[in-house]
């Protein structure tokens, strides 16, 4: 089963992922999980990725692919992936559908975790306690700049998903126990 969860940052989408890993044995495969490897190694990827990032910018779709396709060669996606932070344009989305069909595959569901965005300022205020503010993009000024690059390239990626009849919606404004009840009745119908 290959999946996407979308959301705004914040709404919970790794912490989806990591319970969905944990009980399906499903592999996530985190853009800002693997972009921020790259940072805390300092590789010329992630320097550079560094920079766009603390801007709340989108990082370059060929990078965004490129890595992407190299997780997906891995023998440990045979039980399924969770994408989540990728795809985040139509070009990435549109890559995404040639990689799976190459391998053979397809995207099962994407999942909108729906959110009231005025509720993301404090749950990243809460997440920058809880990790000692070890993330650079855990602060209001970013989280303002990142829900406008989320409305302005990822969000028109919902009709696209919509029209291919895969698109489901989960309520991400209960507790996180409810929403994972919520995906797991999607992936399971």
């Amino acid at each position: 089963m290959n999946i996407i969860l979308f959301g705004p940052p914040g709404a919970g989408k790794g912490t989806q992922a990591e319970k969905l890993v944990a009980e399906r044995g499903m592999v996530q495969l985190s853009t800002g999980n693997m972009l921020r490897a790259a940072i805390a190694a300092e590789t010329p990827l992630g320097l550079e990725a560094k920079e766009i990032i603390d801007a709340g910018e989108l990082v370059p779709d060929t990078v965004m692919i490129q890595m992407i396709d190299e997780a997906m060669d891995s023998d440990t996606v045979a039980k399924g992936v969770i994408l989540d932070g990728f795809p985040r344009t139509l070009a990435q989305a549109e890559a995404l559908d040639d990689m799976l069909a190459g391998r053979g595959l397809a995207l099962d569901n994407v999942i909108e975790i729906k959110v009231d965005e005025a509720v993301l300022f404090g749950r990243i205020e809460s997440r920058a306690e809880q990790t000692g503010g070890s993330r650079s993009d855990d602060n209001a000024e970013v989280l303002q700049q990142r829900l406008k690059v989320y409305h302005d390239n990822t969000a028109p990626l919902l009709p696209y998903y919509r029209e291919k009849q895969i698109l489901k919606q989960v309520d991400g404004m209960q507790q996180i126990e409810a929403v994972s009840r919520q995906i797991n009745e999607v992936l399971d119908s």
